[in-house]
């Protein structure tokens, strides 16, 4: 099959790739998996992403050319019944939603909406234990976020986004690698030594990477491929250090990440026990967060009921 060729850490991610860069729904083409996802050894060394041929079918190709040489005034989308609005786009994604968290046996409130400029659809989610859905660094929410999508576009006839939160993850989860960022630009200006983080999904690594794009001491680029694909910092060629930074990394001094200062949390058991069994896969920066989160919430709730009762 003659056609542009797209990778995926599966055949589905790679479909959806393809979808997005095409802006065509998925009854508007024809694909071919090339190669299957491998997991490599162990699941950790060797790993290969999917790869598919997809080619748009020639109705559509037709069509689409037709379109842009033709005068022929057209039936405007409102007068279409085949094109969705986006109250039936959102009610979509949230009874698809809502089945597969029944399904999960998970309680939650779904509320949805289109952006103004009719190109995303943002749900928000809501409810007891939402670290379930939450899953390791936001595994488990991107994967219904990934499902969500494909239901979706499915019934439109453009690309619709798909962004799906909880307990307000995604700005906090961005907060935490802007951390990360800052803290292992340090150190590489304190050792001179490049820093690889671990391997994160492309929304992660341009989080890292417009963080750092200002830095005047450090650049970064990303190495491998998806879903290995990861993040290095490296400090600039040619730069020349300030005088403090020049230190040798051993030297007597405090080793890295001493944080005497910063109130430590506490044990993981301890933790599980006051927010939840299910926190027991979040990173340390991220069980601060969510902790801090917890506490502002509960004290925002406090100030409301004493409110209440004044009145």
């Amino acid at each position: 099959m003659e056609g542009k060729e797209f990778t995926g850490k599966n055949v589905e991610e790679a479909l959806q790739n393809a979808l997005s860069q095409l802006n065509v729904s998925l009854d508007q083409i024809e694909y071919e998996v090339i190669e299957k996802e491998s997991s490599g050894f162990l699941g950790l060394l060797g790993g290969k992403p999917a790869k598919i041929v997809v080619k748009q079918k020639e109705s559509v190709t037709t069509a689409n050319t037709e379109s842009a040489v033709s005068t022929v005034s057209t039936v405007a989308p409102s007068e279409t019944a085949a094109v969705k609005s986006d109250k039936d786009l959102c009610a979509i994604a949230s009874k698809f939603l809502s089945d597969v968290l029944t399904a999960m046996d998970v309680k939650t409130d779904i509320k949805s909406e289109m952006t103004e400029n009719g190109d995303e659809i943002c749900i928000d989610l809501s409810g007891n234990d939402m670290g379930i859905l939450i899953g390791k660094r936001g595994a488990t929410l991107d994967s219904l976020q990934y499902l969500v999508s494909l239901v979706v576009n499915k019934e439109s006839d453009s690309y619709i986004k798909v962004k799906i939160d909880t307990e307000n993850y995604r700005e906090r989860r961005k907060e935490t690698l802007e951390n990360l960022a800052r803290n292992i630009a340090s150190k590489v200006k304190k050792t001179r030594h490049s820093v690889s983080l671990e391997p994160m999904n492309p929304y992660e690594r341009r989080i890292i990477h417009s963080c750092l794009q200002g830095d005047a001491y450090v650049e970064t680029h990303s190495e491998g491929e998806d879903p290995f694909r990861k993040v290095v910092i490296t400090l600039k060629k040619g730069v020349r250090l300030p005088d403090n930074n020049r230190q040798r990394f051993h030297g007597g001094r405090k080793p890295y990440g001493n944080s005497n200062n910063k109130k430590k949390i506490s044990s993981s058991r301890e933790f599980h026990k006051k927010y939840g069994a299910d926190t027991k896969d979040y990173s340390t920066d991220y069980k601060k967060d969510y902790a801090e989160y917890l506490e502002s919430k509960a004290a925002a709730k406090a100030a409301a009921e004493k409110k209440e009762e004044n009145a």
